[in-house]
């Protein structure tokens, strides 16, 4: 029993650190992704010794299945709520003829906002600080029937 309970602690710490890993190898730098990466493997070594325990294999298929699951699902949440506002400039095309209400819209809801007209069309930049702020242009644009365009600020 010692044996299986460590096998599921040390499977969920595999998990999490291989998510880490791969997030890290995205999107860090080349020091950081390879010191997670070479900690990663190293730990991976006496998930083999595990791994080759004897107990059922169905029970470490069922046990890695979970914790993957498990793993995964609380790391991603983890960098969900972590990841912080940027600004996004959200470039929305429409039909000349909603110019006035669209304007009307983005102006009532406080997101900046500028417009130029181009033939039978509008092209409207619509710079969203918030999720929110970029969730209500989304909506805003698919009343129009909008085309999108987005582009998310990167540091320099």
């Amino acid at each position: 029993m010692k044996l299986l309970i460590t096998f599921i602690v040390l499977s969920i710490i595999n998990v999490v650190f291989s998510t880490v890993r791969s997030i890290t190898t995205i999107k860090s730098g080349k020091t950081v992704a390879s010191l997670i990466s070479g900690g990663y493997f190293s730990f991976y070594n006496i998930m083999l010794i595990y791994t080759v325990a004897d107990f059922p294999m169905w029970e470490k298929c069922v046990i890695t299945f979970v914790c993957n699951v498990i793993g995964v699902y609380i790391v991603k949440l983890i960098e969900e709520r972590m990841r912080k506002d940027k600004l996004w400039k959200v470039e929305l095309t429409i039909e000349e003829s909603n110019t006035e209400s669209l304007k009307m819209h983005l102006t009532e809801l406080g997101i900046p906002h500028n417009y130029i007209a181009v033939e039978k069309y509008s092209i409207f930049n619509a710079y969203c600080q918030t999720q929110k702020e970029s969730t209500l242009v989304k909506e805003l644009g698919n009343r129009y029937n909008a085309k999108f365009f987005v582009t998310e600020t990167k540091t320099l």
